[in-house]
């Protein structure tokens, strides 16, 4: 067990390393100019290459990632080109609006995929099978934009039930949350179906059956149990999914938390933010993943650490 988590500890760092590297470079590749952009359209040659000489930006690509790495180990994810703020403390300020979306959405895929998946398996071959199962794929594969801008317009615009956007109550959090939530719920609708078809075949269920118990019982109190523990041990890899966007549904409901600061820096080129969202993203789902690998075995005895 020891040697799993050193391993996977390394393994972590060093996808951590990589994501800085491809990161930075991706960055310092872009045409765009974010010296342009702090200095102004009006700004002389001089000034421009002054700001640029201040924020080491005409130095070779390796030795602006080396400083970067320098400060990174420090603790330091550098200081906002646009805001003049330390990017540190503007995710912190953010980070909790972002986790408490990320929350919402957990409780909304799981209430409508594990409910799905149940019926679906309970239903197996019938036509409520087919549509959930239908359901599920338009769930996984819509894209998050178009959710929420459906959600909103239906919503919130049509009957009013939820604010446009905004933060603060937990009516702005709903049409978010279930935008977010739509997609995991298809992924763990199908997860649960086969799982609970696979329980449901056991020879304890036969003799469940024998026993003569009621339907309801076999299956909220022998099958459910059992179907739910490979499910729940994957909930830590949501983490990653909704890290991957979280940035598109934060724009689309004016969610004050770390997606609509990376989008925001994005618009501005302002390299020292967008550096401190993805490398603040990439650990939060290398640790997702990470505590999904190590949990998962106690939650689920048939899943083995090697």
């Amino acid at each position: 067990m020891i040697a799993y988590l050193g391993r996977r500890v390394i393994q972590s760092v060093l996808i951590l390393l990589g994501v800085s590297l491809i990161t930075f470079a991706l960055l310092y590749l872009l045409p765009a100019d974010p010296v342009r952009q702090i200095a102004g359209r009006s700004a002389t040659p001089e000034t421009v290459e002054n700001i640029r000489r201040q924020l080491g930006l005409d130095q070779p690509f390796f030795i602006q990632y080396w400083h970067y790495l320098i400060s990174l180990l420090s603790g330091d994810l550098g200081r906002s080109y646009i805001q003049r703020s330390e990017v540190t403390e503007l995710i912190v300020s953010r980070l909790p609006a972002s986790l408490l979306l990320m929350v919402g959405a957990i409780l909304c895929e799981l209430a409508i995929g594990l409910t799905m998946g149940l019926l679906a398996a309970v239903r197996r071959g019938t036509a409520t099978d087919q549509t959930l199962m239908v359901a599920s794929f338009v769930g996984v594969s819509a894209p998050q934009f178009v959710v929420g801008l459906l959600l909103l317009y239906v919503f919130a615009v049509q009957l009013g039930w939820f604010p446009i956007g905004g933060y603060g109550t937990w009516r702005h959090l709903v049409l978010p949350s279930l935008t977010m939530g739509i997609l995991g719920a298809g992924w763990y609708a199908r997860m649960m179906r086969s799982s609970m078809i696979d329980v449901l075949r056991q020879d304890y269920m036969r003799t469940a059956r024998a026993k003569g118990l009621a339907r309801g019982a076999i299956i909220f109190r022998h099958a459910l149990p059992n179907a739910i523990l490979p499910v729940i041990a994957m909930i830590g890899i949501d983490i990653g999914i909704f890290m991957g966007g979280i940035v598109v549904v934060e724009s689309v409901f004016g969610w004050p938390g770390i997606g609509q600061l990376a989008w925001q820096a994005i618009q501005r080129v302002d390299i020292p933010i967008i550096m401190g969202v993805t490398l603040v993203s990439a650990f939060a789902i290398v640790l997702g993943n990470l505590l999904a690998d190590t949990v998962a075995p106690f939650i689920d005895p048939r899943i083995k650490l090697r």
